[in-house]
């Protein structure tokens, strides 16, 4: 079992700004902070974004029923910020997670490893795309309690990763 001391030790810090970090001037491309790292560490870092992830899922989840409550004029833009919000974090994460692929099936001779990696994120691109379509499906809007015009404007505006 771990304990919170033992997470403490072995968490992996999250990418930080290295030019800003050590006072050296910015670079054209920013440097990745895993390239040295053990694999052992690349894998513990996959496990933190999973976490975010699902740290994203539930604020979904909690912005939709947010949405729902706030019927009958419902606050779309409030939810519309929190899915804006959850995509942006979710897009950062699938970079972080694909550059932890690229560097396990090159540089690290790693393929079986990178292929797991390489099926976690497409596994989380399907459940991303079930969750804003059952979203959808719940809202008032597709229930038909609204106005088909705003129907759209769901549609359009809501999901964009889909």
């Amino acid at each position: 079992m771990i304990t919170t001391g033992a997470a403490a030790e072995n968490a992996v810090p999250a990418v930080i700004d290295v030019a800003v970090a050590s006072g050296a001037p910015a670079l054209e491309e920013p440097v990745w902070p895993w390239k040295d790292a053990p694999i052992r560490t690349l894998v513990q870092r996959i496990h933190q974004l999973q976490d975010e992830r699902a740290q994203g899922f539930r604020k979904l989840e909690e912005g939709h029923r947010q949405y729902l409550r706030s019927g009958p004029h419902y606050d779309f833009p409030s939810y519309r910020n929190t899915v804006h919000e959850v995509t942006q974090a979710f897009a950062a994460a699938s970079r972080e997670v694909l550059a932890v692929e690229a560097e396990l099936a090159g540089p690290r001779g790693q393929p079986l490893l990178a292929g797991h990696v390489r099926s976690l994120q497409q596994l989380e691109q399907t459940r991303l795309a079930t969750v804003a379509l059952l979203q959808l499906m719940g809202t008032p809007e597709v229930t038909g309690q609204e106005d088909p015009v705003r129907m759209q404007q769901l549609k359009k505006n809501s999901h964009p990763l889909l």
